[in-house]
């Protein structure tokens, strides 16, 4: 099989891939030594189904620092009544899930690829495009870095981020929206360590999420309209503490420090489809979510291991019967997280007075109502509905 994308989804899929012993060849940009840029400062909010499967597969046991367990999370409005606090305890769990440096997580996976037994890596290496099938299999063509070669595979998986060159390839189209606003991220310190609490503070600007890390500061994750961008990440330390002080409130303490902001675009982009004959798209080149909620990768990576789930029990791993049982396995799962995103961040960015009162209604509800706090509960760790088997092994 052949992967294009050494992200977190492709090379996630290449791990549980290398473990039943299926030969795949990893196409990947960034050269041997480097972490591929996705793997930045960024925080991952690993939901506990997410959690389970990556220790099953032997990549968390690898990070070098510590994670932030997440066992309580609390969601307001500014301007809004009600709030939703739902806490790990209350559910028979010591945690909901665990926050990741995405820079850590990139160094795990990479160790966990260098100990693969059945996988080529090309890299630096680039996806040209497909040849003419031969014999009913996809002709990839790549860039090698020592000149382009062919190779040959029963499956194409395209996992090569929202501009994908594979789904381009493909013929598939894809929806895109722009929220309009750009997310800025950095580590802050505050008065308060983090007590395992994952706070979402919603306001009229946009988002503002603190994260519980495991080295005793919080990420932090504040959305800005577009703009506004380059001026919110132009602003000194002091000014920027102030700013976010005043976005978030003070349920954390005072924020004391801040290290280096990073931005990027918030635009969801959706395929028109996810499966051609002998290839898939999966991660951001299916589907690309706005971070609130945090359910991108954690979405990517259970659309991941039920293909390896299926490719475990299969003969051949592009068959059309299998994608049509991987297309029949997934759809709940992601249209019911693609609802639940992109209704999440239509409603919390939509300041029309008359959606006031439904905002709080909603929040009321979802905190006072335990049938619908199970059903976040359940999406939040991901273990609603029809997922992989390693998504619910216990996390040793």
């Amino acid at each position: 099989m052949v992967i294009v994308g050494g992200g977190l989804v492709g090379a996630s899929l290449a791990i549980a891939l290398d473990r039943l012993g299926r030969d795949v060849a990893l196409i990947e940009a960034t050269p041997p030594g480097q972490v591929p840029a996705v793997f930045d400062q960024r925080n991952l909010s690993l939901a506990a189904a997410t959690v389970n499967a990556l220790t099953a597969l032997g990549v968390l046991q690898r990070l070098q620092a510590p994670t932030g367990p997440i066992r309580r999370i609390h969601v307001s409005r500014a301007g809004d009544f009600g709030r939703v606090l739902l806490r790990a305890s209350d559910y028979g769990r010591s945690e909901f899930g665990q926050v990741v440096v995405a820079r850590d997580f990139g160094v795990a996976l990479e160790a966990a690829l260098a100990d693969c037994r059945h996988l080529t890596r090309y890299r630096p290496a680039s996806f040209l495009g497909l040849a003419h099938d031969r014999d009913g299999l996809r002709q990839v063509r790549i860039d090698s870095g020592a000149g382009e070669i062919e190779l040959t595979t029963p499956l194409l998986v395209g996992a090569d981020g929202s501009h994908s060159a594979v789904r381009a390839a493909l013929g598939i189209g894809a929806q895109r929206h722009d929220y309009g606003q750009r997310l800025l991220v950095a580590r802050v310190r505050t008065a308060r360590a983090p007590d395992g609490t994952a706070w979402e503070r919603l306001g009229q600007a946009g988002p503002t999420a603190l994260l519980p890390r495991g080295d005793r500061h919080h990420g932090l994750v504040h959305g800005v309209p577009e703009a506004r961008a380059d001026a919110m990440a132009a602003l000194d330390e002091a000014a920027w503490l102030a700013h976010a002080q005043a976005a978030f409130g003070w349920r954390a303490g005072r924020f004391l420090a801040s290290g280096p902001r990073s931005t990027y675009p918030i635009v969801k982009v959706l395929a028109e489809r996810v499966i051609a004959p002998r290839a898939l798209l999966l991660g951001n080149a299916a589907q690309t979510l706005h971070p609130l909620g945090a359910q991108g990768f954690n979405l990517g990576l259970r659309d991941a291991l039920t293909l390896a789930e299926l490719i475990a029990a299969a003969g051949d791993p592009g068959s059309d019967a299998l994608l049509a049982e991987y297309l029949q396995r997934r759809a709940p799962d992601r249209q019911r997280t693609l609802r639940f995103s992109d209704g999440l961040a239509r409603l919390t960015s939509n300041n029309a007075p008359l959606l006031r009162p439904l905002r709080s209604v909603g929040l009321l509800a979802a905190g006072n109502l335990p049938a619908l706090q199970s059903m976040l509960v359940g999406g939040a760790m991901g273990f609603a509905g029809d997922v992989p088997a390693l998504c619910r092994q216990v996390a040793a």
